[in-house]
């Protein structure tokens, strides 16, 4: 029951139909879900040329998988499947599987349909097209094929209802989990933030945003009836499940706006700004508890996998065995399916082994997952990658953090650098060393699905495959100066970097070192000065000296750093608060410390006075170039003041006087006696705008940090002049008071 045969836009294959007699009554009464299994993007890229991405495996398991097991478990008993691409091996893969096959005793769905809809090029035409077919006659579940969750739907389910009940122009509920203390690695992902603004009182959404650091307005314009509710939150601090409750309204909704392609970007955004117009209503549940993600690009695909191997989305781990003829085993870290093995002298942590994979002796393997029959060889280095069916590595290679796809060879003493994608049945030569720049992305085939010419260069004389290539979009190209680049390239890869990416007109990258001596660590802002201070923020769930709190501290600091140094740079009157809003916004999506949010202020206006130096932005001597950094934009002294400093005792301001020193020694071209001279400016304006006491100036100036290294030492010297100053002004006040009491005692 294939359907391969259905014409143009009829549905593919409609099994376990309901009786004629009362049909209406008992759909009426069903619960429908809608699975969106073609995305229409090229994320999955070169693997999804060759299967859709659905069907690629999450921790060994198909990734619908999770999606059907979880409509399974919230009591759906209707179905509907759109295909898109690749639409016979999903429906073959459904329809051959003993759990999901429509004419299996063990399927618990009451109906399977696939539907096809072979001119679709946007989920809005998929839902457009649904509507037509007037299929859904209540409240139904729309998900992508994507979904792993483990959230409960029957509350949410009972209070979408009840607002329905209370106002019919309620159409739709977004369910969204707060990332909070979670430690889920999914909260962690970057690239693209959603912005919610929803009312607190009643959960409704009001307007939705997405935010990315390659958009040219560093800013999110509130719609001003947004202000007329009086109470809202701009939440950056959501992840999307991807789990929509909808009523037949919605599709409604899709069918009148055929600008709509997007469910988020543009229906959610259109029909919140058109609420006067459409009337509807859509509210979020926004959720402490429960996990919910979409394998939406590679990097959610490697966040999902670890989250997966830490049991964060019981019941669906790889003990479980979700697929029929899967025997996982847990035992000290690892998940073994019968029939794995590994050689004495072999080391294997926190990994997955699939039925019959091997792996030799010498061989190292940790946070991975290894498919079924795959052959590791002797000596071989696997760390944090993903190896499919069927794969051999072998001796003497190493695989960093990687995708190698099913029948791919990696060739003897070979190299794998982090980021790569080895498509299908693509063999590297043996000692072949791949670039890590740019990432390798190798396939068989090209962006057409044409066979692609072998490049000896790239995979060795023996090897088989070429650097995959984007399709070049003929629109984006005619529109550099026309709105934003697309934030899609920074999902495309395994990694997430900024690096190439043309952000701004000067990379802040440019203006500061990251070697470790001259980077300002988190620990080095936790030690010292720094106390248990009660501020009014939220703080970092994780701890500074682990990996994750790495990599979320070099995001939001490069974030940071780059909008509020463009906001310093625009040539406008505007005030300071849309760069303090997105500042905010980004430390919530962050959960960004303290220590954090002092460094990324003091680096912006330190880099930014460092420029007003320089030849090109006006030469300007280190008080008038302090003077206007600070000063330039309304509002910028009050944001320093209570967001860079954030208190008023001695040992915060010492700090910030620390985090503006180094800022300064790391930056690029300025050297120490220019940069001692711009801190005892910035002091001295600050000292001047009641931005910093002369008890915290003197503080930094007495601490050891200030004087680590022979570079901090000689920009600290220049500052002598004014702590002298501080300390005689002191001193003369302590005087004068000596001798008001001395008068007052004759």
């Amino acid at each position: 029951m294939s359907g391969k045969q259905a014409s143009k836009g009829e549905a593919a294959n409609k099994s376990k139909k309901l009786a004629k007699g009362g049909a209406e009554e008992k759909r009426e009464d069903a619960l429908q879900a809608v699975i969106l299994a073609d995305s229409f993007q090229d994320r999955f890229q070169p693997f999804a040329l060759e299967k859709p991405r659905c069907l690629l495996p999450l921790v060994n398991v198909p990734v619908i998988e999770y999606t059907l097991e979880y409509l399974a478990s919230n009591g759906v008993q209707e179905v509907f499947i759109y295909c898109g691409a690749h639409s016979e091996d999903v429906e073959a893969y459904i329809n051959d599987s003993d759990r999901w096959s429509p004419e299996s005793n063990l399927c618990p769905f009451s109906s399977v349909e696939f539907i096809r809809v072979s001119d679709a090029s946007s989920t809005g035409d998929f839902l457009r097209d649904l509507d037509k077919r007037s299929l859904i006659s209540g409240d139904f579940i729309l998900v992508h094929g994507d979904v792993v969750a483990n959230i409960p739907l029957d509350g949410i389910l009972a209070r979408h209802r009840a607002r329905r009940e209370a106002n019919r122009d309620a159409c739709m509920t977004i369910v969204l989990r707060s990332t909070g203390d979670s430690p889920h690695r999914a909260a962690k992902a970057r690239g693209i933030t959603p912005v919610f603004v929803v009312d607190p009182t009643n959960g409704r959404c009001l307007q939705y945003e997405e935010m990315h650091p390659l958009q040219k307005d560093k800013y999110v314009k509130l719609d001003e009836s947004v202000f007329d509710y009086g109470e809202f939150e701009m939440r950056t601090d959501l992840i999307d499940c991807g789990i929509d409750i909808c009523t037949p309204d919605v599709l409604a909704l899709w069918s009148e706006s055929f600008d709509y392609e997007l469910p988020r970007k543009n229906f959610l955004h259109g029909v919140l700004k058109d609420w006067e117009l459409n009337g509807k209503i859509i509210s979020a549940e926004i959720l402490e508890e429960g996990y919910g993600a979409r394998a939406s690009n590679l990097q959610m695909y490697d966040c999902i996998s670890k989250d997966i191997l830490h049991r964060w989305t019981l019941p669906y781990v790889p003990d479980s065995n979700l697929l029929h003829g899967q025997t996982y085993k847990y035992k000290r870290g690892l998940w073994l399916e019968d029939g794995a093995h590994i050689a004495k002298n072999s080391t294997v942590t926190k990994s997955v082994l699939g039925k019959t994979a091997y792996v030799d002796t010498g061989s190292t393997i940790s946070s991975s997952i290894i498919g079924r029959r795959c052959q590791i060889g002797k000596n071989v280095r696997i760390e944090n990658s993903y190896i499919w069916d069927d794969a051999v590595i072998e001796d003497g290679a190493t695989v960093l953090h990687s995708i190698v796809a099913n029948d791919a060879v990696i060739g003897k003493h070979s190299y794998i650098p982090q980021g790569s994608l080895i498509s299908y049945g693509v063999r590297i030569s043996a000692g072949t060393q791949l670039p890590s720049n740019p990432l390798p992305r190798i396939s068989l085939l090209t962006s057409e699905g044409e066979p692609a010419k072998t490049d000896i260069k790239l995979v060795g004389n023996d090897g088989k495959g070429a650097q995959y290539e984007e399709p070049e979009d003929d629109e984006d190209s005619d529109s550099e100066d026309e709105g934003d680049v697309d934030p899609a390239v920074l999902q495309s890869s395994l990694l997430y970097s900024l690096a190439g990416l043309n952000i701004s007109s000067e990379s802040i990258s440019t203006l500061a070192t990251h070697d470790s001596d001259d980077e300002l660590s988190d620990d080095e802002y936790e030690h010292g000065f720094q106390s248990k201070a009660n501020r009014e923020r939220l703080s970092s769930f994780a701890s500074d000296g682990s990996a994750a709190a790495a990599m979320k501290l070099d995001q939001f600091h490069g974030d940071a750093v780059h909008g509020l140094v463009d906001a310093l740079r625009a040539d406008d009157n505007e005030d300071f608060d849309s760069a303090k809003l997105e500042f905010m916004g980004l430390r919530l999506a962050n959960n960004a410390s303290d220590s954090m949010m002092r460094k990324a202020i003091a680096v912006a206006f330190a880099t930014r006075a460092a420029e007003l130096m320089s030849p090109e932005n006006g030469g300007l001597e280190p008080t008038k170039a302090a003077g206007r950094a600070l000063t330039s934009k309304k509002g910028a002294v009050k944001f320093i003041t209570e967001v860079g400093v954030g208190g008023n005792k001695v040992d915060l301001h010492a700090e910030f006087a620390l985090a503006l020193q180094k800022a300064l020694a790391a930056i690029k071209g300025l050297d120490s006696a220019r940069a001692g001279t711009l801190l005892a400016a910035l002091l001295q304006q600050l000292y001047n705008l009641d931005v910093l006491e002369e008890e915290g100036i003197l503080a930094w100036w007495t601490d050891a940090r200030a004087a680590e290294n022979d570079t901090l030492s000689k920009i600290k010297e220049k500052s002598r002049v004014l702590v002298e100053w501080l300390e005689n002004a002191d001193e003369e006040d302590s005087d004068e008071d000596s001798d008001e009491e001395d008068e007052d005692s004759d």
